[in-house]
């Protein structure tokens, strides 16, 4: 009479060893593309708002700046073009937005007159922010946006810049942002 015998397999522990060491592996490389993921999403919003900032600045340019005189029969006022001055930094200070986000209030954002400032730009947020925004008009025929975070909130700072000038009456803008250190 034979015996038979089941011979129950299992895994050995070489093979348990080889799966952990996929599975860490994987997840490794999971946490560092949900990271830069994160960090993409967040610049994100520099991206974003400097590319309005700049519409603004040339829909800004657009508009007829005319004296609010009454004209008297006859007479005529010329039609004036400009790009709006320098505006306020929102918010005013950089720690402000050090590895944190920063709530902006209507007023910062109301900060300027009809020929400068953020009221010229009509450019505001609402949302919560990762960036300190800047406009700045050297002189009559350029400007510059700047977008200033600190994502990691160390010494490092992201700096994202477009800029844009008039020629034949036209506002040109650069066709790329241009970045420093864009995820710290």
């Amino acid at each position: 009479m034979s015996i038979t015998r089941k011979m129950k397999r299992g895994f050995t522990l070489v093979e348990l060893m080889i799966v952990v060491a996929i599975v860490g592996v994987l997840a490794a490389l999971a946490i560092y593309g949900v990271r830069k993921y994160i960090a993409n999403a967040k610049t994100a919003e520099a991206r974003n708002s400097l590319g309005q900032m700049s519409k603004d600045a040339s829909a800004a340019y657009s508009r007829e700046n005319m004296a609010g005189t009454v004209l008297a029969p006859g007479a005529s006022a010329a039609n004036s073009n400009a790009l709006c001055t320098t505006s306020t930094s929102v918010p005013a200070s950089a720690g402000s937005i050090s590895g944190k986000k920063y709530q902006s209030t209507v007023d910062e954002w109301n900060a300027g007159t009809q020929t400068g400032g953020w009221t010229c730009l009509k450019f505001s947020m609402q949302d919560p922010q990762y960036y300190q925004y800047t406009y700045t008009s050297a002189s009559a025929t350029t400007f510059k946006g700047d977008a200033i975070g600190n994502l990691d909130g160390d010494s490092d700072l992201s700096t994202f810049s477009i800029s844009g000038a008039v020629a034949a009456g036209v506002v040109n803008i650069a066709p790329n942002i241009v970045e420093t250190n864009p995820e710290e």
